[in-house]
């Protein structure tokens, strides 16, 4: 069996906040150590890679996925078929809602929210249905620093309940076990994270769970909270991805946002995730 060698892709900016592809690599042939290297330097360098033309069976997609992170179970929808890692996010083409379609970071109501996920392409509409994604170090580092500093004391409380998220689930979740899908999860984490790995601070709030912050009000929160969904999404702290079938992204959830685009009605869209295990933020 061959293995694939960081010699033979090339790395390729896509964006000026954020997102780079990945050129010239078979992820379905195991990856030597300094490739996963170059990878991950990549990935935390740009904050979300893009792969295209790769063709993963469920098992490649999950060794690829190993060798940057722990897989773990989705809390709300149960994986594929012998691999409970991995879960299948459809929209059918009678659907209006997407999954996830707000800008959000992934399951932050966890003790411990995910480094990063992954997206594979399996089936994708003829047009439409891009993903958006959004730099939280330069929406940190955008803040005047009287706001950087109110910030820094502050703890987010965050939600898997918030009304704007759930909704988007409910479709996949009518397949999930009833009792995960009716419970509450919650955590507190810092509003601004220091990244594990570079050392730099990432706004960590986002639309789609945060709900107030710890030892606030509701109606005390709110108009900051309101300030910063709109400020750290901003379209030059953002980048979009073209999906083609076959692609694959790879993103560091630690310091960046995505959206999908929901923007395919009457068209179905199909993507294997898979989400790897992170650690408390502080």
């Amino acid at each position: 069996m061959s293995v694939t060698s960081k010699r033979q892709f090339t790395v390729t900016r896509i964006a000026g906040a954020l997102g780079a592809e990945i050129g010239g690599i078979d992820l379905s042939a195991p990856l030597d150590d300094s490739s996963v290297a170059e990878i991950r330097g990549a990935l935390l360098e740009y904050l979300a890679i893009f792969f295209r033309d790769q063709e993963l069976s469920a098992s490649k997609f999950l060794e690829f996925a190993r060798a940057f992170g722990t897989p773990i179970e989705y809390p709300f929808v149960r994986g594929i078929d012998g691999y409970p890692e991995i879960i299948e996010i459809t929209k059918l083409e009678h659907e209006r809602n997407n999954f996830g379609g707000v800008w959000h970071s992934d399951t932050t109501y966890l003790d411990e929210p995910p480094m990063g996920s992954m997206l594979y392409a399996v089936q994708v509409p003829p047009f439409g249905g891009d993903t958006l994604f959004a730099n939280q170090y330069l929406a940190y580092e955008g803040l005047s620093a009287p706001m950087r500093g109110i910030l820094d004391g502050l703890t987010a409380v965050n939600s898997s309940a918030k009304a704007d998220v759930t909704k988007t689930r409910e479709d996949m979740m009518r397949e999930a076990d009833g009792r995960a899908a009716q419970r509450e999860l919650l955590s507190e984490h810092p509003a601004v994270r220091t990244h594990p790995e570079t050392g730099r601070r990432a706004l960590f709030v986002n639309f789609a769970h945060t709900t107030h912050f710890k030892g606030m009000t509701t109606a005390e929160s709110t108009p900051i909270l309101d300030f910063l969904f709109q400020h750290q999404v901003k379209p030059e702290y953002t980048c979009r991805f073209n999906w083609r079938p076959q692609s694959i992204a790879f993103w560091d959830n630690r310091a960046a946002q995505h959206n999908p685009v929901n923007d395919y009605h009457g068209f179905r869209r199909s993507m294997h995730r898979i989400t790897l295990a992170g650690d408390r933020p502080v």
